[in-house]
This record gives C-alpha cells, structure tokens and sequence, in this order.
C-alpha cells in the first residue's frame, strides 16, 4: 500500500508542518541554551582558576615579606655600625619677616 499525500487535506499539512518547524525551533533554541550554559561553566572555571591563582601568588607574597621582616627584625647589628654626622652644606642667613 503506498501512502499518497494529495489525499491529505491542506490544513492538515499545515498543521504538521508547523509541528515540525516548532519541533525544529525547540531544538535549536535548547542547543543554544546548553551551549550558552557550558560556555558560561567554562568562563566561570576559567575565572575560578584565575582568581585563585593570583589570591595564592598574592598570599605567597605576603607571607615571603612576612618572614623577610621577621627575620631581618632578628638580625643584631654588630656595634661596628655607628651613626655618622653628615657634613654641613654652610649656613643660611636669618630672614626675618615682619607684618606690615
């Protein structure tokens, strides 16, 4: 038995027609969206990432500067080191300013 469409009414091609154009829309509007949502999961790993990485550099650097500090606030200078008096540039001359 062969199945033959011009027994069809035109309505009802038009009906099914639609379905399939919907069925068709529906699909490419969920891949868009479940495309959409791994691009963002993707971006928001990579940020994630990112943001971790640059929070345990910034630790890193502030826990090296903190045990430099410690450890040179440690050191005892020997008494070899003693304050020197730096030379004099000259002398100014007074100016003394009057209200008028």
């Amino acid at each position: 038995m062969q199945f033959d469409l011009s027994s069809v009414e035109t309505a009802t091609l038009v009906f099914i027609g639609t379905l399939v154009f919907g069925a068709v829309l529906a699909g490419f509007v969920l891949t868009a969206g479940l495309v959409a949502l791994a691009v963002l999961g993707v971006g928001k790993l990579i940020w994630m990432v990112v943001a971790n990485t640059l929070m345990a550099v910034v630790h890193g650097i502030n826990a090296g500067w903190d045990k430099l500090v410690r450890r040179a606030s440690a050191v005892d200078l020997p008494a070899d080191f003693q304050g020197q008096t730096s030379p004099s540039t000259g002398t100014y001359p007074r100016v003394i300013l009057r209200d008028s």
